[in-house]
Parts: structure tokens; C-alpha cells; sequence
């Protein structure tokens, strides 16, 4: 999967978990949590909505280095392979 076409699919989920986030505006490097008020839960809904629309697992373990949309393209584009 090409970079842009995965930075979509997050983008999609978000606006789908976060509604009230412009995902047009989203900067890569912000926390999500911080910058867009993505609760845990919403956190949580967002990684799991990204395993199963991609079907690549994501240890819980590694939830807590996974805080910004750069993150997760770093984390999930390698895996996608």
C-alpha cells in the first residue's frame, strides 16, 4: 500500500471514530491525543478499526509509541509490506 493511499485509510477511520476532527487538517507530527482530544477509548477504537480494516495485528505492548498519524504510517507501512 503506497503512503498516501494508507495516510487516507487512517484519516477515513479518524473521521469515522472522531467526527469532530478536520481531518483535512490533521499534522502528521501532532499527538492525537493532545492536539485532537482523542480519549483513550477513542484511541483504542482507532487502532482497532486500523486492525481490522487492515488486517495487520498491533500488540498492545506497542499502543503507547503510537501517538501521532506519522506513528502510525511508520508503524503500519512496513507491515503492510
Amino acid at each position: 500500500m503506497k503512503q498516501e493511499d494508507l495516510r487516507r485509510t487512517i484519516l477515513e477511520e479518524l473521521a469515522r471514530i472522531a467526527p469532530d476532527v478536520d481531518v483535512a487538517a490533521v499534522d502528521d507530527q501532532a499527538s492525537l491525543r493532545d492536539e485532537y482530544d482523542l480519549d483513550s477509548v477513542d484511541a483504542l477504537n482507532l487502532l482497532t478499526a486500523l486492525h481490522k480494516r487492515l488486517g495487520v495485528d498491533i500488540p498492545e505492548a506497542d499502543y503507547g509509541r503510537l501517538h501521532s498519524l506519522q506513528d502510525l504510517l511508520d508503524y503500519l507501512g512496513p507491515r503492510l509490506g
